[in-house]
């Protein structure tokens, strides 16, 4: 790492990044209160691995339906816009679920189809809400700024499974009307970001220019390369889906075990995010990433095996911490590495990578546990992920050799 830099709360004054910053952590809050709540409330109602897996799926599927031709709407209209109707969606369907679940509507199939509205109001709020960084801060302070807003997002992942797990001991109703809350005040603090919207050419809804970002990819190997190692390595090594069964049958940790089992990754994420927003990587970036993702798979492994609440927990940090690594590294090459009439596209594919690996994994370990059981399910995907380090680093060399992130340009390949 390098030598330390000035303080991040310096960042803050760059006009609009707090605005973006509070939205992004309100929105995951909210995001994360939400998926607490509604794991629990499904494994309560079926108790099913596989039922947990299409929650999963329920998210992944109109994600994959929408999120080219949302990449496609970020270049073309008004981005800003965008999230704002997003998060006004979003906001509703929370309180929706809250009135369901006051008054005992709330069935495992309503919960799956507002699951999937979630995930189609993601698929084109994420794409457009990843373009605003690199357009509110320089590239030479953008691995700080990124780190900032990873430390936010981290402590939102804390706050949010923590608060979740309480709140859930009182009823799911409390946990969605938080959730509401939560988006209402993420869609104010977008409504009040200054964001100067570029003038772009429009162009025509074709085949070519929805899926833009794919072409591009292909003529990056080294993006390419930092996207899908992410994809398989968390497709894989993804624990999340089964911390209900863990926190239930395997640790009897209880609704307040999940909210700390589901806290655990972002409690070492915010670690080790606060350390790169102070000392941001330096030399050797691509090798740092690639044993990141090592380490993951590792701490994968020791967390399937575990029987204890304690050592679970750390592992989960570990887990999380290393996770950070790997998404500064993608961050600053799609960001920087992207002009910026096509970063809606890529941070399109990127997304749908990344709720591939998260969403789709999930269904993916929702179904080998209930083949094989939970322990077995996690223990095989921390392998799979090994295997795959190992295998990206032959396939992409360019990301082997990545040195410095401030130094990523659109003529990176």
């Amino acid at each position: 790492m390098t030598d330390s830099f000035p303080a991040p709360s310096s960042l803050i004054g760059h006009p609009g990044l707090f605005s973006a910053l509070s939205a992004r952590a309100l929105s995951t809050f909210a995001a994360q209160v939400l998926a607490v709540a509604v794991g629990w409330q499904v494994y309560a109602l079926t108790h099913s691995a596989a039922s947990l897996g299409l929650v999963g799926l329920a998210q992944f599927l109109p994600m994959m339906a929408c999120i080219f031709p949302a990449g496609h709407a970020a270049d073309q209209y008004n981005r800003k816009r965008i999230v704002l109707v997003c998060q006004t969606i979003e906001t509703i369907a929370a309180a929706g679920m809250a009135y369901a679940s006051f008054t005992n509507h709330l069935a495992p199939g309503m919960i799956y189809g507002l699951v999937a509205l979630f995930g189609a109001c993601k698929a084109f709020e994420m794409p457009a809400q990843q373009t605003f960084l690199p357009s509110l801060v320089p590239a030479a302070v953008f691995p700080r700024a990124a780190a900032l807003s990873s430390s936010l997002f981290q402590f939102s992942c804390i706050a949010g499974p923590s608060v979740g797990g309480l709140l859930y001991g009182l009823g799911a109703g409390l946990c969605y009307t938080l959730c509401a809350i939560g988006f209402m005040l993420a869609l104010l603090a977008t409504s009040l970001m200054k964001l100067e919207a570029p003038t772009r050419a429009r162009q025509p809804p074709s085949l070519a220019a929805v899926f833009g970002g794919i072409a591009f990819l292909r003529r990056k190997p080294t993006m390419l390369g930092a996207i899908s190692l992410d994809l398989f390595a968390v497709l894989l090594g993804g624990a999340t889906a089964m911390l209900p069964i863990f926190a239930t049958d395997i640790l009897h940790s209880g609704p307040m075990g999940l909210g700390l089992l589901r806290a655990a990754p972002a409690i070492g994420a915010l670690v080790v995010a606060a350390v790169l927003a102070r000392h941001p990587l330096g030399r050797h970036s691509g090798l740092w990433m690639f044993g990141a993702v090592a380490i993951f798979g590792l701490a994968t492994i020791a967390f399937g095996l575990s029987r204890s609440t304690a050592l679970s927990v750390i592992m989960l940090a570990i887990l999380g911490g290393a996770d950070v690594v790997s998404v500064m590294v993608r961050g600053a090459l799609v960001q920087l590495g992207t002009p910026d009439d096509m970063r809606g596209r890529v941070s399109a594919v990127n997304m749908l990578f990344i709720g591939s690996s998260n969403q789709l994994g999930e269904f993916e370990s929702g179904m080998l546990a209930q083949l094989l059981g939970p322990v077995p399910a996690v223990v095989l995907g921390g392998i799979g992920t090994l295997v795959i380090t190992g295998v990206w680093m032959t396939l992409f060399p360019g990301l082997r050799r990545l040195d410095r992130l401030d130094s990523i340009t659109t003529e990176t390949p």
